[in-house]
């Protein structure tokens, strides 16, 4: 699993860093995967509002947002939100981050493609305050639950603190340490308890893109859905995506990736393959299902939706067994 935390404070090494580089270190002991995104620190445009989002699907800007932090929210199983409070709000290096988020929204809302993952993923904020006013952090979580929820993700809370200013200050907080210790046992630990399930095929552009996405939507809560090829393709197939896109599953953002990059990213419990068997590597204790289903790589779309049916009754039946 991916725990990935966009980072909002420009403070270098102070208390939001802390926060957040704490929770990371805690996740990391239980196993899951981790990733920070420096929201100062990067090459992120502003919104514009050109509105090219609404009319073509994607953003006009060929950005670290659109080649980096699209795809990682889209694999991320839990986005930590972590900023200081700005006036009520944000930072303005985040909120840049999140006003990009409206590519996101507008596949979502403009056309009514879910992310396979929206029903599983959570959102979490991590946010220190100078103040000790009772509306401290209403701006900030309200501000994080519209962009969870354009970017496919269920908002959960989080840890916030009051009264904290001075560099470092966090940190002798009273039972920080505990309260970041329970919130990742809250947050990331049911992760880690579902079935890995690797789906393997030739170019990773077609049948292992369709079956995890389908695995992720129908059963994100139990199976921790991942894909790889024996021979990577460059891109996913565009085919693959329309006929995907009449399920209203939305795969924008994928990219094929070797079976050998996949597994060193997770043993897996489970391999499924589906043309690749004979080059699929061999895990001792893992055990391997083959589907024996057509390669639909240059094939028509309705060839493609005639694959995609049966992978889909498939995982059905694979989510049912488990």
């Amino acid at each position: 699993m991916l725990v990935l935390g966009l980072q909002g404070s420009p403070r270098k090494k102070g208390n939001t860093e802390f926060l957040l580089n704490e929770f990371m270190k805690e996740s990391e002991k239980k196993g899951a995967q981790t990733h920070i995104i420096d929201a100062c620190g990067g090459n992120i445009n502003h919104c514009i509002g050109c509105g090219s989002c609404e009319k073509k699907g994607f953003c006009i800007f060929d950005d670290e947002m659109s080649r980096e932090v699209y795809p990682l929210l889209r694999r991320a199983d839990v986005i930590l939100l972590a900023t200081p409070v700005y006036f009520y709000n944000t930072t303005s290096h985040l909120k840049t981050l999140i006003d990009r988020g409206q590519a996101l929204w507008s596949r979502r809302y403009k056309y009514l493609l879910e992310d396979p993952y929206n029903n599983h993923r959570k959102g979490v904020v991590l946010s220190i305050g100078a103040t000790k006013g009772e509306n401290l952090f209403d701006g900030v979580n309200l501000t994080a639950k519209y962009f969870f929820d354009a970017v496919g993700a269920i908002f959960d809370g989080g840890l916030t603190y009051r009264r904290i200013e001075e560099r470092g200050a966090i940190a002798s907080y009273p039972g920080i340490l505990n309260d970041i210790k329970n919130e990742v046992e809250r947050i990331v630990t049911p992760y880690l308890k579902r079935k890995k399930i690797l789906f393997a095929c030739r170019e990773n552009a077609c049948r292992s893109q369709m079956a995890s996405a389908f695995a992720q939507y129908i059963a994100g809560d139990r199976i921790e859905a991942f894909s790889g090829g024996s021979s990577p393709a460059e891109n996913i197939n565009p085919v693959m995506i329309e006929a995907m896109n009449e399920k209203g599953l939305d795969m924008a953002y994928k990219k094929p990736q070797s079976i050998d990059s996949g597994v060193s990213q997770v043993t897996p419990d489970i391999i499924v393959t589906m043309g690749c068997s004979e080059e699929c590597p061999f895990i001792p204790g893992v055990e391997k299902i083959d589907w024996q289903l057509p390669d639909p790589a240059g094939e028509s779309l309705e060839f493609m939706r005639n694959v995609r049916d049966e992978i889909e009754r498939k995982v059905f039946d694979l989510a049912d067994g488990l």
